[in-house]
């Protein structure tokens, strides 16, 4: 099982939404906080991001990649004779339910692709561009995929940073580890098997005292606290994206009566399946990635 595609899949919600910018001079954007995912490809030029709440602030240049999985506030700024040249957009996600991998994301991460660093990225980056550039028959359908292709090398590269920096905490190292990886594969491909504690932990190669504190500790819920979260993470999914019964949606994610599934989601996220489900098909999406405000002393096109 790809625990990271299953978490995705179950985060993400809508349609992503895009724009391709150009702007040139001087020129200032200013981008509100958003409940989802954003990012900006520099494609041509320069420019600085500085984050609404303060901080560090970076400069970015052509090949630049920048992912904001938290949706943060922030203003681009650029001061150049030449133009710039971006793809910006935003990804949505339930929040209502944010996997703990989100949590070891910093507010904004910033990915060059320049000098050969992050190759797979830099190759979806220049597709990106390509298409943008000189769209033609299926660009319509090239776009979107592309999209999707985009947030999983955002996410691949963020991970190899983590890597190179000797980071191996949170949940990205939970799926890196060589005893918790295996239980988090083997609960994501069966959620609906009734697992224990000991059957987890031969998968994992340790006591039930040991995997039960390691994964815990790595994972920040117990085994079958985890489990439990996660099955309903997938119910909702199911409640947005399908018309399945509820007692098929139930069986599906192991629960064995309808009652029990019912009584478990209510408590998780606040009202019944059904309303869920209903307040979630009459949602309407934005417009726009996010709300931009541009002031500029040469010209934008957004």
């Amino acid at each position: 099982m790809d625990v990271l595609s299953d978490i995705m899949a179950a985060l993400r919600t809508g349609r992503p939404h895009s724009a391709f910018s150009e702007w040139r001079g001087r020129w200032r954007t200013d981008i509100g906080s958003y409940t989802g995912a954003g990012f900006h490809i520099v494609l041509e030029g320069t420019c600085r991001l500085v984050p609404a709440a303060g901080g560090e602030s970076f400069e970015l240049a052509a090949g630049d990649a920048v992912f904001l999985p938290h949706g943060t506030a922030h203003t681009l700024i650029g001061d150049s004779p030449g133009p710039i040249v971006m793809l910006c957009g935003a990804y949505h996600l339930d929040r209502s339910r944010a996997h703990p991998l989100l949590g070891d994301f910093p507010e904004v991460v910033h990915l060059p692709t320049r000098g050969g660093r992050h190759p797979a990225l830099g190759a979806v980056v220049a597709l990106f561009g390509d298409e943008l550039r000189t769209p033609g028959p299926g660009t319509d359908a090239a776009l979107p995929a592309l999209l999707e292709l985009l947030l999983v090398h955002l996410m691949r590269a963020w991970f190899v940073e983590r890597t190179d920096r000797h980071i191996s905490t949170g949940w990205c190292g939970a799926l890196a580890d060589p005893a918790i990886g295996p239980a988090l594969r083997a609960l994501h491909g069966e959620p609906s098997r009734p697992w224990t504690v000991a059957d987890l932990a031969v998968r994992a190669g340790l006591s039930r005292a040991a995997f039960a504190r390691r994964f815990s500790a790595l994972v920040g819920r117990p085994p079958l606290a985890y489990l439990t979260w996660w099955r309903l993470t997938l119910a909702a999914r199911l409640l947005r994206e399908s018309d399945a019964p509820l007692a098929a949606i139930a069986q599906r994610i192991g629960y064995t009566s309808q009652f029990a599934f019912a009584h478990a989601f209510k408590r998780a996220y606040g009202v019944s399946a059904g309303r869920y489900r209903k307040e979630r098909h009459d949602e309407h999406e934005p417009l726009g990635a996010w709300e931009m405000t541009t002031v500029t002393a040469g010209t934008a096109a957004l």
